[in-house]
């Protein structure tokens, strides 16, 4: 079902950047599942560039009972640019949540207008796509945009709006950070590696997604893929105290 998604996203940063692949730790890159109703398969991609420090994908196969591509990119510790966090799921034909967005690292005026306000005009073309649904597990507040696309859908509106959307969010996302100017002051730069730090353990304690990690491939698995993957910057909590 997002497949053309993949496809797409793969393309462009191969068109775009100087993309080197990057070991995934052994037995995380992929997964197999047959304690569903069907069979369900993980796979993941990680690439990295001069660009961005981290560029990770994941996609879920259980066939109807669930499709699921995440990916989430990390600009290099150089730029003060957001994250790319994409989130497309559907369990069923009709529970299809999708969520886009440049997730900033600082809420100040200055890096706003920067940042965020340059999405404006691109999330008012798919005003549909941003239905005001509540937040469960995170701050809305707290690294999502003003211009966030967060929309329960279906199917048609998956291939007619939801992939049209995703691909200008892409691409304004590589014209924004070859627009960026990297930062050359070490306190900067350190500033920065913390914001990211900071994102991964925030995300590693809300992300719902482990759940069904857990469902499918087990809970021990699950931990390893959210702290060792994922989230590699994150400390679970029963070590951080």
């Amino acid at each position: 079902m997002y497949k053309p998604f993949q496809r797409y996203l793969e393309r462009s940063l191969f068109e775009n950047f100087d993309l080197q692949s990057e070991p995934i730790p052994q037995g995380l890159d992929r997964n197999t599942s047959e304690r569903g109703k069907s069979p369900a398969t993980i796979q993941s991609w990680c690439y990295r560039c001069p660009e961005f420090r981290k560029i990770r994908y994941t996609y879920i196969d259980a066939g109807e009972a669930a499709q699921v591509f995440n990916s989430v990119i990390y600009p290099d510790h150089h730029y003060d640019a957001p994250i790319l966090g994409i989130d497309l799921l559907s369990f069923g034909k009709k529970k299809i949540l999708v969520v886009i967005d440049f997730q900033p690292l600082f809420r100040d005026n200055a890096y706003t207008e920067r940042y965020v306000e340059p999405m404006r005009d691109m999330y008012e073309r798919y005003g549909d796509l941003a239905q005001d649904l509540g937040m469960k597990f995170y701050d809305a507040n707290q690294y999502f945009s003003k211009y966030l696309l967060f929309a329960k859908t279906d199917l048609e509106t998956v291939e007619r709006r939801v992939l049209p959307a995703f691909q200008d969010y892409v691409s304004s996302y590589w014209e924004m950070i070859s627009k960026a100017t990297p930062l050359t002051n070490p306190s900067d730069v350190q500033r920065i590696v913390q914001a990211q730090k900071d994102y991964d353990q925030y995300s590693a304690e809300r992300d719902p997604a482990h759940g069904l990690f857990s469902s499918y491939f087990g809970p021990a698995w699950a931990d390893r893929f959210l702290y060792d993957f994922l989230f590699e910057d994150a400390v679970p909590l029963a070590v951080s105290h």
